[in-house]
């Protein structure tokens, strides 16, 4: 077959097919218009998921006439000064959008600029455009954009339901959204209620409400905000503390330069931030904001415009995880879970109303009766005996309870309150002035053992301890061959193994932190979390895990009694250590539960 050149009209569908995916990537394209038109108020409008109609509307500074005309041929654009690539401070710059719109669906512009006398409207139907005319409208641009993919039918096929296609117009509003917190956006249309978010204040504070009103208050509430600069490289907003995640990592909204991205290396970094908080099937939720100059940067790397590459990419990479770590540092308090809210505060009132007595009901009968039931009063005859009268002999308690029973008055103003008692031999409950504190007292300590684990390994190497016998450990040969692989990792942090014939291990030496650990049980943990691993993996991450699994093994169990002075020990630890507010794994360490949150329990407010 020879060599043929394709009509413009069929160049142009090809064309539309990078540019036009689906009726989301319509709503984008006219939104990044608006913006960069300067419009302080957006108005879209959808029917069918877009598939029948889109409407977008907006304040901004209009077409001339001669502007119109050449709008919707291809490569025609007002964003580009001269032909430098690396100079785009638009969001659009192809000038490929409404061209692309106009060859697969019905589109109509209509648009006025300042210095016209009136607005004038086109229209564009599978590429063919219509001549301009006169038309009515007060200030701005209204682009209609009917039927999509009228001309192009096999696209329909591809398209999902009316509502799958108007969740994803809605997810390219809230990505605009965010990054423009200045311009005010209403989406509403046939699949849903409107939904307006009015223009936000500048600075941090307007950013965060705007972040607030489209994440949800449950954000809002546990926002951190995070800043970093280096190199004119900035990058800041907010980041969830780690009590809110999510299942997958769609809650992380990236921008770079205003412009929403999907980039690979920055949501490594903020998984890298992460990686000592969160459990590994669990992800953050971060509104992260990234400057830099126009230079340094590519955004012609995808049709869609959604992925970008940096030219030093390792500094923005630390920068990101930098900001992160810093801010999850300052705010550790705000990571312990707050148990002040509606659901968990209602699990501790009764779920059933007690039956009703019988009649003949005789309390020496229930298994709650004493043996002596004259000590049955003690508590009260203790409490209530006239001064000078003798109370009735209390005797020694029946159960092992630990607990402290005057806390020192300085104490009760420390931010984990004074230690009062151990419950199940694993929770220590702590008072405060003005509540209680429930600790884990195995998660607290494990990452109090982490957090020294990684000082010490930054400093001067961990400290170990030789075995005077060494641990002989019996594991399958693939296990054996892992961990021997490993053995140069494992020694930085103070692991010292040989390989012991094909089927076993002898552990040499071990962290001094660890005091005396179960090696087998370590041994096997190390082997589960090497499998996961992979070369491209960091051998700081790599080393973080170790120190995870170690901290594990050699921190307070659950089931181990404490005596009063180690559990305040144990609570001063938890003050000074950074990122107590959650162990290795995610989970948090304590929680508190206010003494207005007690009282309301009991119906006292």
């Amino acid at each position: 077959m020879p060599v043929r050149q394709l009509p413009e009209q069929v160049v142009n569908r090809i064309a539309a097919g990078e540019v036009v995916e689906r009726p989301a990537s319509v709503v984008k394209e006219l939104v990044e218009n608006a913006i960069d038109a300067g419009a302080s108020r957006i108005d879209i409008f959808t029917d069918g998921g877009g598939r029948r109609r889109i409407g977008i509307t907006d304040d901004g500074s209009g077409m001339t006439r001669g502007d119109l005309a050449l709008a919707v041929d291809r490569h025609a654009t007002s964003k580009l000064d001269d032909e430098d690539l690396l100079r785009i401070r638009t969001l659009g710059f192809r000038g490929e959008a409404l061209p692309s719109i106009g060859a697969v669906a019905k589109l109509g512009i209509t648009t006025r600029h300042a210095s016209e006398p009136h607005a004038w409207s086109l229209a564009v139907e599978g590429g063919a455009k219509s001549d301009v005319m006169p038309a009515a409208l007060g200030q701005g641009t209204r682009v209609e954009v009917n039927d999509l993919f009228y001309a192009t039918p096999a696209r329909l096929k591809f398209l999902k339901t009316d509502r799958t296609e108007a969740e994803a117009i809605r997810e390219v509003v809230r990505r605009l959204a965010m990054a423009r917190p200045d311009v005010a956006f209403t989406l509403a249309g046939e699949e849903r209620a409107p939904v307006t978010w009015a223009a936000a204040l500048p600075g941090a504070a307007g950013r965060l409400t705007r972040l607030g009103d489209i994440l949800g208050a449950d954000f809002r509430g546990s926002a951190i905000e995070v800043r970093a600069e280096r190199e004119s490289v900035v990058v800041e907003g907010f980041a969830a503390a780690p009590s809110l995640t999510r299942a997958n990592a769609l809650g992380q909204y990236l921008f770079v330069n205003g412009r929403p991205v999907r980039d690979k290396l920055i949501l490594s970094a903020v998984r890298a931030a992460y990686s000592d908080y969160l459990p590994r099937d669990r992800h953050p939720v971060v509104a992260l904001f990234v400057t830099c100059d126009p230079q340094e940067v590519d955004a012609n790397v995808h049709p869609a415009k959604t992925e970008v590459r940096f030219r030093n990419a390792g500094l923005v990479r630390a920068l990101i995880v930098h900001a992160l770590k810093e801010g999850l540092v300052r705010e550790g308090r705000r990571t312990a879970a707050n148990t002040a809210d509606g659901a968990t505060l209602s699990a501790f009132r009764p779920a059933f109303t007690p039956p009703p007595r019988p009649g003949n009901w005789d309390w020496r009968g229930s298994p709650s009766f004493p043996v002596n039931p004259a000590r049955a009063f003690d508590g009260a005859a203790t409490a209530f005996a006239e001064p000078g009268q003798a109370a009735f002999d209390v005797g020694t308690p029946t159960a092992d309870v630990r607990f402290e029973a005057a806390p020192s008055p300085d104490l009760l103003d420390r931010p984990l309150g004074a230690a009062r008692t151990q419950i199940h031999e694993t929770y220590i409950v702590a008072q405060t002035r003005d509540g209680l504190i429930v600790v884990d007292q195995h998660a607290a300590h494990e990452r109090i053992v982490y957090e020294k684990l990684k000082a010490s390994l930054a400093k001067n190497g961990v400290q170990r301890q030789i075995l005077l016998i060494p641990e002989i450990v019996e594991l399958d040969e693939a296990t054996v061959e892992k961990l021997h692989d490993r053995a140069e990792e494992l020694a930085s942090f103070g692991l010292a193994i040989d390989s012991f014939g094909p089927g076993a291990i002898a552990v040499r030496e071990t962290p001094s932190l660890l005091g005396k650990a179960n090696a087998a049980g370590l041994l096997r943990d190390l082997a589960e979390h090497m499998e996961e691993w992979d070369e491209a993996l960091p051998l700081e991450r790599r080393l973080m895990h170790v120190a995870a699994t170690m901290a594990c093994h050699g921190s307070v169990r659950a089931g181990r009694r404490l005596k009063p002075e180690e559990m305040n020990a144990l609570l001063r630890e938890m003050e000074d250590t950074p990122n107590s507010g959650q162990c290795n794994h995610g989970r948090p360490t304590y929680v508190e539960l206010k003494l207005s949150d007690i009282e309301k329990l009991f119906g006292r407010r």
